[in-house]
């Protein structure tokens, strides 16, 4: 049997957001095949994640980001700041050394490449969940750096490794994302009467997402094709979980409630009774609150993936989401209803039709075969065949 790898797993943040979520469930199936791991994140507040982790965890500390800068430079700032604190905590434990270095996104990524540059780390490794098209220079610099410096990059998509190949020339082998059928089921746990009693989910439909507030999320276009399903369905209720994120998304949300706010006139109070707006949900409620819902919503414009997508159909939902890439990958028409994510009529519309019960159980059917392609197991073992390729190709002269 080939000896055990030590692999470090750097995430930036404790906050259980697609990358992270990505970065605990590897580290955990790795640890399952018998390999020594160790997940460094930062940490702002202290509380580290909310959740078990099989796998080692050490807590970088990330203090509270600069003040007094415009909301574009304090954003590069931050991100400065976050590199740095990663660098200084590994340059301040040279004895914790790892076979592997493997950041899951731009911040980690320029910490390893700045260690790796003073003798620190050896071989560093990048998974690219997805490029963004980032205003500041700075930041799209900070991308580049991320994506070209590494030994290795991986991708999760056929999209964003055909990107990685146009865009940057690298060859990036593409490894699986999961979803634990452990966690997420169609099965009630008994949570679910208290959980809707304390998010006052009192509607019918009940349309989730998860993801906050955000541009790539297409949040307004939902809000504005949530209103023309009130029309037709004035008890449905629209519930927006999550939103932990490093980048100031204030203006957009902004935006948002003042949509929210217009709408008041036409449906009456919306904020707090037709749209809930719970933030972050703890890990524990999660599952539970899947199967409360009716309907997924998800008509993103830009994911890596989209972990939450096969969350809710591990849950049991029916899902609506963008007719394009990555999502089109693993799901049909007859599995999803797959909408112009630019179209809130159309968006609207699949709203409907997915409450009807014979289309919603049919794409519920029709979607569940696929869960058994996205395992966790099968995913940490293509990684760790990478990664040995990587190591033995370093190894020779």
């Amino acid at each position: 049997m080939a000896q055990p790898l030590t692999i470090a797993l750097l995430t930036y943040s404790t906050k259980l957001r697609g990358s992270v979520v990505h970065t605990l469930e590897l580290a955990t199936a790795l640890t399952d095949l018998g390999h020594q791991v160790c997940v460094y994140a930062l940490d702002k507040d202290g509380r580290g994640f909310d959740r078990a982790v099989s796998a080692r965890v050490q807590l970088v500390p990330a203090e509270p980001p600069p003040v007094g800068l415009s909301p574009d430079q304090a954003t590069d700032a931050l991100i400065r700041q976050r590199i740095q604190e990663f660098v200084d905590y590994f340059l301040a434990r040279p004895a914790e050394t790892y076979d592997i270095y493997h950041a899951q996104d731009c911040i980690g990524a320029n910490a390893l490449g700045q260690l790796r540059q003073r003798g620190r780390v050896a071989s560093v490794v990048r998974t690219v969940h997805h490029i963004e098209d980032y205003a500041s220079i700075y930041l799209r610099q900070c991308q580049d750096k991320s994506i070209r410096d590494p030994d290795l990059c991986l991708c999760v998509s056929d999209r964003w490794q055909t990107a990685l190949r146009d865009e940057y020339g690298i060859v990036a082998p593409r490894v699986l994302n999961g979803v634990d059928l452990r966690r997420f089921s169609p099965t009630p746990s008994g949570q679910e009467a208290a959980l809707k009693a304390r998010y006052g989910l009192t509607g019918a439909p009940i349309f989730l997402t998860v993801g906050g507030i955000e541009p790539r999320k297409n949040s307004i276009r939902l809000l504005a094709a949530f209103a023309q399903v009130l029309a037709t369905h004035p008890q449905a209720q629209l519930v927006i979980a999550g939103g932990a994120t490093l980048f100031d998304y204030e203006p957009y949300r902004r935006s948002f409630l003042a949509l929210a706010n217009e709408l008041e006139q036409q449906h009456g109070p919306m904020i707090g009774k037709s749209i809930l707006l719970p933030g972050v949900i703890p890990d524990g409620d999660l599952p539970a609150l899947y199967r409360t819902a009716d309907v997924f919503c998800f008509p993103s414009t830009k994911e890596g993936w989209g972990l939450v997508v096969l969350e809710a159909i591990a849950s049991g939902l029916p899902v609506i989401t963008a007719n394009q890439p990555p999502f089109t990958e693993f799901l049909s028409a007859d599995q999803a209803l797959l909408v112009d994510p630019d179209s809130t009529s159309a968006i609207a519309q699949a709203m409907v039709e997915s409450y009807s019960p014979v289309i919603a159980q049919t794409l519920v059917n029709q979607s569940r075969p696929i869960l058994s392609q996205y395992a966790w197991p099968q995913s940490a073992a293509l990684h760790v065949q990478h990664y040995r390729q990587l190591l033995s190709a370093s190894a020779r002269p």
